[in-house]
């Protein structure tokens, strides 16, 4: 499978990404790469009789019981805020809607 510059023009719609004539060509030639490392893997790969991966880690959650402890005050945890409002560490705003 090759991925085409009209199929690499889907995706970017779709996406709602833009690319220039230099990135589209450089990120064509990167995805046909991945995609045909993939097809390398699978010619090697015997899977058939392969279970499928639940989780990678090995262990079990380790849970503990709730316990209420001692916690650090509003004013303790404002008292070194570079920017505070009354109750409230200040942000800087990162959405422009």
């Amino acid at each position: 499978m090759q991925v085409t510059i009209k199929d690499l023009e889907a995706l970017a719609r779709l996406a709602r990404l833009k690319f220039t004539d230099a990135e589209a060509e450089k990120l064509l030639h990167d995805l046909n790469k991945i995609i045909q490392y993939i097809e390398t893997l699978n010619e090697i790969a015997e899977l058939d009789e392969t279970e499928p991966l639940e989780n990678i880690n090995a262990g079990l959650n380790e849970f503990r019981d709730d316990e209420v402890t001692s916690s650090v005050s509003r004013d303790e945890a404002l008292r070194n805020a570079p920017d505070k409002t009354d109750m409230f560490f200040k942000v800087p705003k990162v959405i422009d809607r």
